[in-house]
């Protein structure tokens, strides 16, 4: 008894110890906003502790104490009783300014000191660089949560806000730190070994675990590979920082000077490191910069930590804010590499009655290692994912995350599952999804696309399709896809089938087989339209001009040859009915030219395409690539003609090339440029040729010259450029009104160069097949094609507007010297 006395006593005294917790939040009294590095302490004692960058605090107390309080510069001493007997309570603190009025004092130094501690931080921003080592690895956790907020609905108002409160029962609404009621849709978090190579720059991401729920996806596989440290890197050494998509100036960039402004407001530790604590402002309002505060270690000038956020009036849409939290700690090399970065950022929809979206982001680096290079093979796949990532239990998390989930954060798992698992939101989901991507999934099958289940011509009168392909739930391996159109007044049935056999998906190898009956237009059967499926629909639509009935036949292999680097080989035959007046001369059995309609043909083509540091993931069972940075991307094409080859009737040689790029330049803002060049060099019936896209729609598109007419020019031998610049908020946002739009400016220039040999003109019959003089075209053999254009983006932040002049051959009165443009896009 005495023995089990002494036990139950000294449980109770450790429970006792364990659960007296007081924590809160401290805002600041007349704006609402939390405040950081507050001091919160029992009086006439050493026990205290200080708010975190979001203004909370958490203390843990074996007794409690009457009173708590809060103490700030600038702002009045405020107290308050804490209740006793309870273990676990919240005080929350609203301070007050101070009501005492200091005396001017004036203090003229030789130099502001926070300028001399920047000079040093330059000086020795290379050695605490973590570019400056050969590599690193580490191990990442990444946590994400995302909320929608504004749901609650007015009285007397229907709305999106109304529609989404009939979907989802508001109890399920959690608060958020601010005390409004959100809804969270999604978390995630990820567990990987991440890896980096200096020479050449290659980095790698194994994800070990992963755990995904949200609203709207039907399987966290694509989710599992862009929640990771890959997409989560923000390195402050260098000069423009990328946040979502849009580069800023780094408050230690090479022209420090020019763009911020400094100031000394404290020294104090941070960890174990004694650090200067600077200001730093932008000095222009919109432009792409950050506002917050540096902590510089005193020993070696890096970045000890860094507070960062994006103010609402830089010139960035669908963003009320941006904060930004990363600490650093040294290597055994020297440079210092972000062990914490934790990022919050406020997405808000078009006007104020619409939900906005609040987004958490954390991220952390354990065991990190350097100066380990791997072996270049190491990184052919830049991102693997362990088949039993998404298998583990609760108890690997417990033991294997960078922190612990608070009590609010375990709860989101449980609201997010019950939130989707609504048979209503669910329904709304696949509704949202078929907008998205154009397909209905049904069981096993995806219905669609929907941009071509209906058009009208004067060919076919009403024109109706409908498709088909199977998804991953049918197989991970095999893809059927097809579709069926018919015409009410050609009374033709059109088709078309395709397999899909993927090999492996390790070093991506794929095959497949394709046949097809349908109509098409010349001038539109080019390979560069295949990623503008409203472009092609709309090609569908009024007269069709030139149009041929094609019969192909294609089989295809397709293998990624080490990382960036994909080949393609393909062999296809078609058959070409021309459905217009048309006719070109075909050597006879007597080496005489006779005019002919139809013709044949049976290509071997071989492709190539390099994108250095390219980032594919895989979505189903397609891929999609994230980009490669500031890297171009190479192609190259050769295709040859055989003649006599299942049945062609033609024999040829083509080549095609091509370089793409988009790159940053500083305050100019960004540009890219697509470089296309090819040559046929054997005559050719003229639909074979280069039949250069014209654009006769009122909306731009990048892969057309935006002023030529459809089948406007044609050539054997070509080469183009097209280019765009985007000024961001450059000379928009100095002017006084305008600025407020957050309009911006954009330059395009499209300059095509090309070449028709007599041989090729020489093929054209004068009067066509019915004794009637063909649909022309011209050549380029007098010069360049050449448009030019400037505009105006971000106008009602989805609208662009483009100015175009055409600025040579202008003497055809069917052509238009000046040209309005318009396109949408959601663009931050």
């Amino acid at each position: 008894m005495k023995s089990l006395l002494i036990f139950l006593l000294s449980f109770t005294v450790v429970s006792a110890l364990a659960q007296n917790q007081i924590s809160g939040k401290v805002t600041d009294a007349r704006t609402g906003e939390a405040l950081p590095f507050v001091s919160i302490y029992i009086k006439n004692t050493t026990i205290g502790t200080s708010t975190d960058e979001n203004g909370s605090y958490r203390i843990k107390l074996s007794n409690l104490p009457d009173s708590l309080t809060a103490s700030f510069v600038g702002y009045k001493n405020q107290s308050k009783f804490v209740k006793k007997g309870v273990a676990n309570q919240v005080i929350n603190f609203d301070l007050g300014l101070t009501s005492v009025s200091l005396n001017e004092i004036l203090i003229r130094p030789e130099e502001n000191p926070a300028i001399r501690i920047m000079r040093q931080v330059m000086a020795h921003k290379k050695k605490n660089d973590k570019r400056k080592l050969t590599a690193y690895q580490y191990e990442a956790y990444t946590r994400m949560q995302f909320q929608a907020d504004n749901l609650l609905q007015k009285k007397g108002k229907i709305s999106l806000r109304s529609a989404v409160t009939t979907l989802v029962d508001t109890q399920l609404f959690v608060t958020s730190q601010d005390g409004k009621k959100v809804m969270p849709f999604f978390i995630s978090e990820g567990l990987s070994d991440y890896y980096y190579n200096r020479d050449p720059r290659k980095t790698k991401e194994l994800v070990k675990a992963t755990k995904v729920s949200g609203i709207g996806l039907q399987d966290g596989s694509l989710v599992s590979q862009v929640i990771g440290n890959s997409y989560q890197e923000y390195n402050f050494y260098q000069n423009w920082v990328s946040v979502l998509r849009k580069d800023f100036i780094s408050p230690i960039a090479d022209g420090w000077k020019g763009s911020y402004e400094y100031e000394l407001e404290d020294s104090l530790f941070v960890g174990d490191n004694w650090c200067y604590k600077i200001k730093f402002n932008q000095k222009r309002a919109q432009d792409l910069a950050f506002n917050g505060y540096l902590w510089i270690d005193e020993e070696t000038f890096a970045i000890r930590k860094i507070d960062a956020a994006i103010s609402k009036s830089a010139n960035i849409n669908f963003v009320e804010g941006v904060h930004l939290v990363q600490e650093e700690l040294p290597t055994e090399a020297g440079a210092w590499m972000p062990v914490k970065t934790r990022i919050h950022m406020k997405f808000v929809p078009l006007n104020e009655t619409r939900p906005g979206i609040l987004v958490d982001i954390n991220t952390s680096a354990k065991g990190i290692k350097v100066n380990n290079p791997q072996k270049l093979s190491f990184f052919n796949e830049p991102i693997q994912i362990a088949p039993t990532a998404a298998a583990n239990s609760e108890s690997f998390w417990e033991a294997n995350r960078h922190d612990s989930l608070s009590v609010a954060d375990q709860r989101l798992y449980t609201v997010v599952d019950s939130i989707k698992n609504s048979p209503r939101m669910a329904r709304f989901t696949k509704l949202a999804t078929v907008l998205a991507t154009g397909y209905l999934r049904v069981g096993k099958l995806s219905l669609g696309p929907y941009p071509y289940l209906y058009a009208h011509n004067d060919l076919e009168g009403h024109r109706f399709q409908g498709g088909f392909k199977t998804n991953i739930y049918f197989s991970k391996k095999w893809e059927f896809s097809g579709y069926a159109a018919y015409g009410t007044l050609d009374q033709k049935l059109k088709y078309g089938t395709n397999v899909r056999y993927i090999i492996t998906r390790k070093h991506w190898s794929e095959v497949g087989f394709s046949r097809r009956e349908d109509v098409q237009r010349v001038g539109f059967m080019s390979e560069k339209l295949a990623a503008s499926p409203f472009l092609m629909g709309f090609s569908r639509f009024g007269d069709l001009r030139r149009p041929i009935f094609t019969k192909e036949t294609s089989a295809y292999l397709q293998r990624d040859i080490s990382r960036g680097v994909t080949q393609r080989i393909t062999l296809s035959n078609r058959e070409f009915q021309p459905l217009y007046d048309f006719a070109f001369y075909n050597q006879g059995a007597d080496n005489q030219p006779v005019p002919t309609k139809n013709f044949t043909t049976t290509e071997l083509s071989f492709l190539t395409r390099y994108a250095n540091n390219e980032v594919k993931v895989t979505n189903d069972n397609d891929r999609i690539s994230l980009g490669n940075g500031k890297w171009p991307v190479v192609s190259f094409k050769y295709t040859l003609g055989l003649k006599n080859f299942l049945g062609s009737t033609v024999d040829y040689q083509r080549v095609d090339a091509g370089i793409t790029q988009t790159f940053v330049m500083g305050r100019l803002g960004k540009a890219n440029y697509r470089l296309e060049a090819g040559k046929v060099f054997t005559p050719v019936p003229y639909p074979l040729l280069e039949m250069h896209l014209g654009n006769q729609t009122p909306f731009y598109y990048v892969q057309t010259f935006n002023l030529m007419n459809n089948f406007e020019f044609a050539s054997d031998t070509y080469a183009s450029m097209h280019y765009e610049q985007y000024f961001e908020g450059l000379l928009l946002n100095s002017l006084p009104l305008i600025k407020k739009l957050k309009w911006r400016l954009l330059a395009t220039s499209n300059v095509l160069y090309g070449h028709l040999s007599k041989e090729n003109l020489n093929l054209i019959v004068p009067n066509g097949s019915d004794n009637m003089a063909p649909d022309s075209f011209k050549s380029l053999n007098n010069g360049p094609y050449a448009e030019v254009g400037y505009g105006i983006e971000n106008i009602f932040r989805v609208l662009r507007v483009d100015a175009i002049h055409r600025l040579t051959y202008l003497n055809d009165p069917a052509v238009k010297k000046f040209g309005l443009r318009v396109s949408f896009q959601f663009k931050l």
